[in-house]
């Protein structure tokens, strides 16, 4: 009996930083990691139409206290040459506002604010934060959890500005975009928590958009993702994005995304 509770709280203390199916593929929930964790991502994210064209992410993500938690990323793809080569970075900083928690359940909410450098031409209408543009990114996120089925939503604003080397903003490109995302996950596998090493199996259903105000450009996409969690450190993801409504140039339309993570905790 004593070794059953002592298992449950361990599993309770594991799954509260972040339930696994809060772990959006191509968003974040509202929730943080716990506290003195690393994680340690690598992504590959591209398309195959026109032409086979990829970008890699190398990403570090830390949590700085129970409310904060801060991302560094690399980025390097072909976009925009015909051999891949470094573009530059971004940070990433979210902080947990609001927490509402009973059994089973609770509701959240974060800021989160975005700093890029790159150092591309600019060549599409779209702002992305995510190797393509500089600018800055601030929103809010709020998360609902509800037993084995997470839901949220965000609301952002961007804005860039010439990129770097030179890489100036062409004329009559929007320089404001507004974003907004929708996201559910649910938890498939395992049906009931009895160890550490179970595999967690999660599907999710991502609605991303985006629009530049004033100029006729905007977005929506369908972004269904299948998620793997071995042994509560190695997490694998798998997405692939399907205009639902497209009226703006971008890389982002028909992308996939393959990403490995890593997790260390109580550093």
């Amino acid at each position: 009996m004593m070794k059953k509770l002592l298992l449950a709280i361990g599993l309770v203390a594991v799954a509260c930083p972040v339930f696994s199916q809060e772990l959006y593929v191509n968003t974040e929930p509202a929730s943080n990691m716990a506290t003195n964790s690393l994680g340690i991502r690598v992504e590959d994210q591209g398309y195959f139409k026109p032409g086979y064209k990829n970008r890699a992410t190398l990403e570090l993500m830390y949590g700085a206290t129970r409310r904060l938690m801060v991302h560094g990323s690399l980025y390097e793809s072909n976009y925009y040459q015909n051999q891949s080569h470094f573009e530059g970075g971004s940070v990433y900083a979210k902080y947990r506002f609001l927490s509402i928690d009973s059994v089973q359940k609770h509701f959240r909410g974060a800021f989160f604010a975005k700093l890029s450098s790159i150092n591309n031409p600019v060549v599409n209408q779209e702002i992305s934060l995510e190797g393509d543009n500089s600018g800055l990114q601030s929103g809010v996120v709020f998360t609902q959890l509800l037993h084995k089925l997470a839901l949220s939503g965000s609301l952002s604003y961007l804005h860039d500005w010439d990129n770097a080397g030179g890489n100036n903003l062409p004329v009559g490109y929007a320089k404001n975009a507004v974003a907004y995302t929708l996201s559910s996950g649910y938890l498939l596998l395992p049906k009931a928590y009895t160890s550490y090493n179970q595999l967690n199996v999660n599907v999710y259903a991502e609605l991303l958009g985006k629009t530049n105000p004033g100029y006729g450009q905007s977005y929506l996409d369908a972004a269904p993702a299948v998620q793997l969690i071995f042994s509560s450190l190695v997490r694998v993801d798998f997405s692939y994005r399907v205009p639902l409504y497209n009226s703006m140039e971008r890389n982002t339309a028909h992308m996939y995304l393959i990403r490995l993570e890593y997790n260390l905790f109580n550093l």
